[in-house]
């Protein structure tokens, strides 16, 4: 087990002479905002922030940490929903924060290949794919601030999964730091690599508790040459569902993206975010976003687009909808649903949920997980929203207007367990894409028991023996 004592001044003389003056943060007031999450709703304490700026720094770092028996939090944007990169109350860890580490090493618009350093922002690793012609097919709500490492970590999922998988289907290679301070170079950019164990897919997903991704190889694909977006009004989630199933079924490879949103959800950011406005003639109580791309220039893909729509209000799957006419209003659809958490943010206290099911149970989920929540705890709304093209929705709880945060806050566990119970019934996953962190390892004996966990914690031992690498999340 990792020593429970501050750092000792010796090991601190030690990483400042590993990182240099700019890598190592031991005023409580510099490193106050590396020990709390984004939402603020975990809080810990740290000794000092870490901040490599090379790979060789960081091996150092991990090495020296390892050495002195001193665990260590990885930390990228800090954009965890579920605590990932908070340290302990008991400011036993150290923060290691990896966004010095943020060059883009090399992109190759042949192979299609981006080999880019973990601290770097998703959006900067965006924009070098662009500017060699390419796409990066990875796009979350805080690209802005989550970074690749923390991306990877966390296996996130975003808008794009439905047509180009989650973030694991999109690495080819991997640098990690191992607990004790070696460096694994699994930097490949092959496509077929059959020499033994898929090594990398061990890190992605492991939220740092197994080493540290400090650079990665990411596919990408070609730009698109049309894209196409458009808002619908839809009656119901199996409306909405009847919806995504005549488009996939039309044409697969155009999906980019077929998100679901709730009549609430969308009230809250329009009464919250600043300029965002409905472009429908009335509001709906459910709504859904088609994405569509194609790199074919010569394809026809606003017809198909509008063909496919008007099928579907024949049918009765949809009451209304408006297609985009420009980037700029692209970029406005999407804005509404990419400002639901922090809509609700500014509404009050909310539990989330990040849940996935068979795409086809989307709407038995959002029915009867409601119910179960409004059974048992009258006058909560319920906000469900997300990716409703591969199962995953975020079925998210905003406090009761007439019940303090603290006391709704209170009755996290038992709200997660309403909704997961369903969830569980329907074949899903408490986790679709947030990770576990240190909100829900108490739920992955019930889950994930027997052979499946005895697997993990074989696998945490032989790897970090001495459980120095992120305590206290994912595992319990």
């Amino acid at each position: 087990m990792p020593d429970t004592a501050a750092p000792a001044a010796a090991l601190l003389a030690q990483l400042a002479d590993i990182v240099g003056p700019a890598g190592l943060l031991t005023d409580p007031a510099d490193t106050a905002p590396y020990a709390e999450d984004w939402r603020r709703l975990y809080h810990g304490r740290t000794g000092a922030v870490v901040r490599p700026a090379s790979t060789a720094q960081l091996a150092a770092v991990v090495a020296a940490c390892a050495a002195a028996r001193v665990a260590l939090v990885p930390q990228g944007g800090n954009t965890s929903m579920v605590g990932g990169a908070v340290p302990a109350e008991d400011g036993s860890e150290l923060v290691l924060s990896l966004s010095r580490m943020n060059r883009v090493r090399a992109v190759d618009a042949v192979d299609q290949t981006l080999t880019i350093e973990a601290g770097a922002t998703l959006k900067a690793a965006q924009d070098a794919a662009e500017a060699a012609g390419c796409l990066l097919p990875l796009s979350i709500g805080s690209e802005g601030t989550a970074q690749v490492g923390g991306i990877l970590s966390t296996n996130a999922g975003g808008n794009n999964t439905v047509r180009y998988g989650n973030a694991r289907d999109l690495v080819l290679g991997l640098e990690v730091v191992l607990p004790d301070g070696q460096v694994w170079n699994g930097l490949r950019r092959l496509r077929k690599d059959n020499t033994g164990y898929c090594l990398r897919q061990l890190f992605v997903g492991a939220e740092g508790t197994l080493g540290v991704i400090a650079a990665a190889v990411l596919k990408l694909v070609p730009r698109p040459a049309q894209s196409e977006v458009a808002l619908c009004a839809v009656a119901s989630p199996e409306a909405a569902l009847a919806l995504f199933t005549r488009f996939h079924r039309h044409d697969p490879a155009s999906v980019n993206a077929f998100e679901y949103m709730s009549g609430l959800g969308m009230d809250f950011v329009l009464k919250h975010i600043p300029g965002a406005v409905l472009p429908l003639a009335a509001r709906a109580e459910h709504y859904a976003l088609i994405d569509l791309a194609t790199p074919r220039p010569g394809a026809d893909l606003r017809a198909m687009l509008e063909a496919v729509l008007e099928a579907a209000l024949e049918a009765g799957e949809m009451a209304d909808a408006v297609v985009a006419e420009s980037a700029a209003q692209r970029a406005a659809i999407w804005r509404l649903r990419e400002e639901h958490s922090e809509a609700q943010k500014r509404e009050g206290a909310s539990i989330k949920n990040d849940v996935s099911v068979p795409v086809s149970r989307v709407p038995e989920l959002i029915r009867r997980a409601t119910a179960a929540c409004e059974a048992l705890l009258p006058g909560i709304r319920v906000v469900p929203f997300g990716h409703m093209g591969d199962g995953n929705i975020h079925f998210n709880l905003e406090q009761p207007v007439d019940m303090a945060a603290s006391a709704f806050l209170a009755r996290d566990h038992a709200i997660m367990d309403t909704v997961c119970a369903v969830v569980r019934d329907l074949d899903g996953s408490f986790s679709a894409e947030h990770g576990v962190g240190k909100l829900k390892p108490y739920m992955m004996p019930d889950w994930r028991g027997g052979a499946e966990l005895a697997l993990m914690r074989a696998i945490k031992r032989a790897i970090d023996p001495a459980g120095l690498m992120n305590p206290g999340k994912v595992l319990p």
